[in-house]
């Protein structure tokens, strides 16, 4: 099967080209890059509610767009811009990936752009050959 990617030509803030897919498809595993609350290039006014629901909406996408669902993700990275977030962050996921729930790691970290948090996953479908 080949490699297939979703969302090569993609801009950031500011306009600037993104040099990554947005997910990468093979073999029926999907790795979706890390997603933050972007909208049209910019990261979204607002606190950890807005931006998780935002951010999570990005990936949902991007699941959507490559035929998975969130039944298929098999693990999930949670970067988290401060750490009294958790709590607040994990009701919010729990709306989405709680009747599946995939293995995953949060984490609190520096962001490389303005916002408070980042989620990337990882989703396996078989595929028919």
């Amino acid at each position: 099967m080949p490699i297939k990617r979703y969302g090569t030509v993609q801009t950031g803030a500011g306009g600037k080209a993104l040099p990554f897919a947005r997910a990468v498809e093979a073999d029926g595993w999907l790795y979706v890059s890390g997603q933050v609350a972007m909208e049209d290039g910019e990261i979204i006014d607002g606190n950890i509610i807005a931006q998780t629901h935002k951010t999570i909406a990005n990936v949902l996408s991007i699941l959507d767009e490559a035929g998975y669902g969130v039944e298929d993700v098999v693990r999930v990275g949670v970067w988290l811009d401060d750490p009294r977030d958790f709590w607040t962050f994990n009701k919010i996921y729990q709306e989405y990936f709680g009747e599946h729930p995939p293995a995953r790691a949060c984490v609190q970290s520096s962001m490389m752009v303005d916002c408070k948090v980042e989620i990337d996953c990882v989703a396996y479908k078989k595929k028919d050959k």
